[in-house]
C-alpha cells in the first residue's frame, strides 16, 4: 500500500516527468501487473518516465528505452531491442535426427557449432534462415530451429562486468 500511496502522492502535480527508484518492491503479482500498467499508460501520454530497478525481469516486460549507468559513466542509451541485441551472440538452436550430417554442412569461415546432448546443435554465425536453407537442400529433417535471445539481465551483467564494485559471481571457500 506504501509503494501505491508514495507513487499516488509523486503524481498528484500531474508532472511531464516521473521519477520512480524500485516501485515494485514489496508488491505482490496484481500490485507489479498495476503499476508496469500505469508506468506505459503515463508514457504512452508523452510523459518521460525513469524507472531504477535491479529487477531485469520486471524492466524487460515494462523499459522501451534503457539508461545504464556504472561507476558514474553512461554506458548505454538505447532502445531496449538494441541493448540485449549488442549483446547476443545470436545463437540458434538446431535439433535434428540427422545432427552429425548437419555439422558437417554448417561448420566453416565465421560459423561456431557445439553441442550439448545428441540431437541438438547450438550455431553461431549463420541466421536460422541460412541454417533451414542449408538444411533443406541437403534434405535434412529438423525437428528445432530457433534463436536464442539473449536476456536483459544476461545482456546487463556482460556490458556491467568491469563496472561493479562487488561481484555476485561464486567465490572459492577457504581450505
Amino acid at each position: 500500500m506504501g509503494q501505491r500511496l508514495g507513487i499516488a502522492a509523486a503524481l498528484i502535480g500531474d508532472p511531464a516527468v516521473v521519477m520512480l527508484d524500485e516501485p515494485v518492491n514489496g508488491l505482490d503479482p496484481d500490485g507489479i501487473r498495476w503499476i508496469r500498467n500505469l508506468l506505459k499508460d503515463l508514457a504512452a501520454q508523452g510523459r518521460t518516465v525513469f524507472v531504477s530497478s535491479h529487477l531485469m525481469s520486471e524492466m524487460a516486460q515494462t523499459a522501451e528505452h534503457l539508461i545504464v549507468v556504472g561507476r558514474g559513466r553512461l554506458l548505454a542509451d538505447v532502445p531496449l531491442a538494441e541493448f540485449t541485441r549488442r549483446a547476443s551472440q545470436a545463437t540458434v538452436r538446431v535439433r535434428s535426427p540427422q545432427a552429425a550430417a548437419l555439422r558437417e554442412l554448417l561448420v566453416g569461415a565465421g560459423v561456431t557449432v557445439t553441442s550439448g546432448e545428441p540431437g541438438l546443435l547450438e550455431v553461431t554465425g549463420l541466421s536460422s534462415a541460412q541454417i533451414g536453407d542449408r538444411a533443406a537442400a541437403a534434405h535434412l529433417t529438423l525437428h528445432e530451429l530457433s534463436t536464442a535471445e539473449t536476456s536483459l539481465e544476461e545482456a546487463f551483467m556482460s556490458m556491467t562486468r568491469d563496472t561493479v564494485e562487488y561481484s555476485g559471481s561464486a567465490t572459492k571457500a577457504s581450505p
